[in-house]
């Protein structure tokens, strides 16, 4: 018999952290975070929800979820992908490979596989410019990346991760 005890509701889990927050409304952007690693996004029910338990105006709450890049009200795959756009990238041919990436994924930028596996976006500097052009899965950053052989073996290493076993 499954123990469904054990099994918590991402909204209760996320009101017990809250719960826990000596300064509520001054912690947003903390909560925010919490409950997109919860839900894996922020969908206006759940930014409702948020401005409920804190007492705020919903408003508020989707001004800084639409401000800040990191936050989604969109469902993301499982691997995020993000190719950086800043100037050394931009130069070293970034164009080409986030071109590549929606050609081998079949999705443009700022969409997600119809498997929800992969999400495409990109970024403006991710820091690693001696390796432009550079894209980073899931904070793994991948440079030098010029063929699209090699895309295609890291996307296959994603894909065959997701597979379950036979």
């Amino acid at each position: 018999m499954c123990d469904n005890a054990s099994i918590k509701d991402p909204y209760r889990q996320l009101d017990e952290y809250i719960d826990t927050l000596p300064y509520k409304k001054e912690n947003l952007i903390g909560i925010l975070h919490q409950a997109q690693e919860l839900f894996g996004y922020l969908p206006d029910k759940l930014q409702w929800h948020i401005a409920q338990k804190l007492d705020i105006p919903s408003a508020k709450v989707y001004g800084v979820v639409s401000f800040y890049s990191f936050f989604t009200m969109k469902p993301r795959g499982k691997h995020v992908i993000n190719v950086c756009m800043g100037t050394a990238c931009f130069v070293r041919g970034a164009e080409k490979l986030q071109a590549e990436l929606e050609k081998q994924l079949g999705i443009k930028t700022g969409q997600t596989t119809e498997d929800n596996l992969f999400s495409l976006d990109s970024l403006r500097c991710i820091g690693a410019c001696g390796l432009a052009p550079v894209m980073m899965i899931d904070g793994k950053v991948y440079g030098r990346l010029h063929e699209p052989e090699e895309i295609r073996q890291i996307l296959e290493k994603y894909r065959l991760e997701a597979m379950p076993e036979a």
